[in-house]
């Protein structure tokens, strides 16, 4: 796994070794980047689910001014870090925060903080046809205070499998879909 673009790229990321970590795979992050565009440069950006902290690295290395990673599993935020440090990218540019997504939501948005992208690759749900996902996916899109946390004009970027069938709730509308393999990568914006 590796940075596809800017000023870090073909920078060789750690990833731990195991099932615990599903990074989101180079081509998938290179076309969700490559969509984004301008869009990165001078961005606020968080990162749910962040793991090894792939898609926050990214952002800083194609310019995005600073990145807020949420991560639950102190080992996994070990990899982010020393990844951070791999890439030169400084310290003050990255803040990763140690616990739960769905704790750190209310938190953030009771202060107030906003951003330009909301990057979320969580962990895959289950096939449900016939009924309503209860995968993370899901969970995020419904939240409610999410949208809170996007900027007027900011984009969410949500990653899930094809086979988990999601609601968009009217909190959010869709911009478009990429697919690749068993995945699909959602852009989303508030709706108005």
């Amino acid at each position: 796994m590796r940075i596809t673009g800017g000023r870090a790229a073909r920078r060789i990321l750690k990833v731990p070794k195991g099932l615990d970590v599903r990074p989101t795979p180079d081509l998938v992050k290179q076309a969700v980047f490559n969509s984004l565009g301008t869009r990165v440069a001078g961005a606020s950006v968080l990162e749910l689910f962040a793991g090894t902290g792939a898609l926050s690295l990214e952002s800083l290395s194609r310019g995005a001014a600073s990145a807020v990673c949420i991560e639950l599993s102190s080992r996994h935020a070990a990899f982010l870090r020393q990844n951070l440090a791999a890439t030169g990218f400084s310290p003050a540019a990255l803040q990763v925060r140690v616990q739960d997504v769905f704790a750190a939501i209310p938190q953030m948005a009771a202060n107030g903080q906003q951003f330009d992208l909301v990057l979320a690759d969580p962990p895959y749900g289950e096939k449900n046809i016939g009924r309503r996902s209860t995968s993370i996916a899901q969970q995020l899109l419904d939240h409610p205070l999410l949208p809170a946390l996007l900027s007027t004009t900011g984009i969410f970027i949500l990653g899930h499998a094809r086979r988990d069938t999601l609601e968009i709730p009217p909190a959010w509308q869709e911009i478009k879909t990429l697919k690749h393999g068993d995945s699909l990568m959602r852009f989303l914006g508030k709706s108005t």
